[in-house]
């Protein structure tokens, strides 16, 4: 009858059913337990609503941001031990990286309302 999922919303569901195992891999890889049981759920709640609350948005750009490495360098948040132990010349780093700049690429098409730094 009526769409009530906007196109961009629907984009972002479909990237997040597709790369879902990718992105809780990723979330482990670099942010550890926590990391990964705060993807899954999000992963969830973004799919299971037509509409993104307050709640999921700020659980989008936390997602974008340990993804982006934006807190590697700050000693105090898990983060930076997660990082220090990857080895940068490993296949999947290239892979981490493509797939964060997918996830940047389809949250900067929801028309403004996540507060995503762009990355050159």
């Amino acid at each position: 009858m009526f769409d009530l999922i906007s196109p961009a919303h629907s984009e972002l569901q479909d990237f997040l059913r597709f790369h879902s195992e990718a992105l809780q891999n990723a979330s482990l890889l670099l942010g550890g337990t926590p990391a990964l049981k705060a993807t899954s759920a999000l992963i969830d709640d973004v799919c299971s609503v037509p509409v993104l609350s307050r709640r999921l948005q700020q659980g989008l750009v936390r997602l974008h941001e340990l993804l982006s490495l934006e807190h590697v360098h700050d000693l105090d948040r898990p983060e930076s031990s997660y990082f220090a132990d990857l080895d940068p010349a490993a296949p999947y780093v290239e892979d981490l990286c493509l797939l964060a700049e997918s996830f940047q690429d389809v949250l900067l098409r929801l028309d403004g309302r996540l507060d995503i730094p762009r990355t050159a």
